[in-house]
């Protein structure tokens, strides 16, 4: 084995070995914390009763009924909002009458907390998927938007000065200049607007639906089951760091890695 393969692998036990430790000191510190009753029992649940709580939750099958429902409306409202967002964003970003008409109303729904969005969404909406899948494109719809739009606008002059000696307008513009030189930065977006839809899923099942992680969390604060409301916590943890995970991977395609590499 060559050293710079012994290198890259320890470095990956590196990456690996860091996170267990510190897991596993919380999950120590959390055990003797619980053991010597610093917190009262129904205040703080033990490992031992999250762990008894999961199990019942998964046999029961609400849990997987519950994770469905809240993959299902977190999918659809980011979905939406990626798919709308973006090309407004591209276009702002080309059009600099546009960005002076449009942007600061734009920033006036962005902070907005898509919370104060709850009371319409049930009106609208009433209760189920629909209000969620609302409140989630409200709350990633303008930061993606206004995201793409600043990357546009920033992109250096040289890029589209070597685009017009090579005869490109239109689509090919935007789709070999303008698109692939905003791709990092819409990926960082994307990113960190999906982390605000599990926010937002969270509260509007607590509100508005019948199912869900949110509402699995509801369900269990109004029963005084903070052992099965820890348990949905790190479910919700544990889907969006991995869901996070796979985003991350599209940083790493050829076209888009030298954006991070820079």
């Amino acid at each position: 084995m060559t050293g710079a393969e012994n290198a890259i692998r320890k470095k990956k036990t590196i990456h690996i070995l860091l996170p267990a430790i510190v897991l596993a000191t919380v999950i120590l510190l959390w055990s003797l914390a619980s053991y010597f009753g610093l917190f009262p029992a129904y205040a703080m649940p033990s490992p031992a009763a999250v762990i008894k709580s999961f199990k019942e939750e998964f046999l029961a099958g609400r849990l997987i009924n519950d994770i469905i429902a809240s993959l299902w409306r977190v999918a659809i409202g980011f979905v939406l909002s990626a798919a709308l967002g973006i090309p407004l964003g591209l276009w702002l970003g080309q059009h600099l009458y546009a960005r002076k008409a449009f942007v600061p109303m734009l920033n006036f729904f962005r902070f907005l907390s898509p919370l104060a969005w709850i009371p319409f969404a049930i009106l609208w909406f009433h209760i189920g998927d629909k209000p969620a899948v609302f409140l989630i494109f409200m709350a990633t719809f303008f930061p993606l938007a206004l995201a793409t739009m600043s990357a546009v606008a920033t992109i250096p002059s040289i890029y589209f000065r070597v685009a017009k000696d090579y005869n490109y307008t239109g689509r090919d513009l935007l789709t070999k200049v303008t698109f692939p030189s905003v791709l990092p930065q819409v990926i960082t977006a994307l990113r960190v607007s999906y982390g605000i839809s599990w926010i937002v899923i969270v509260a509007a099942e607590m509100v508005g639906c019948q199912d869900g992680l949110g509402y699995g969390i509801w369900e269990a604060r109004n029963g005084l089951r903070l052992d099965s409301a820890v348990c949905y916590m790190i479910v919700i943890g544990v889907l969006g760091m991995g869901i996070d995970r796979l985003l991350s991977q599209l940083t790493k395609l050829p076209n888009v890695r030298w954006g991070y590499e820079r």
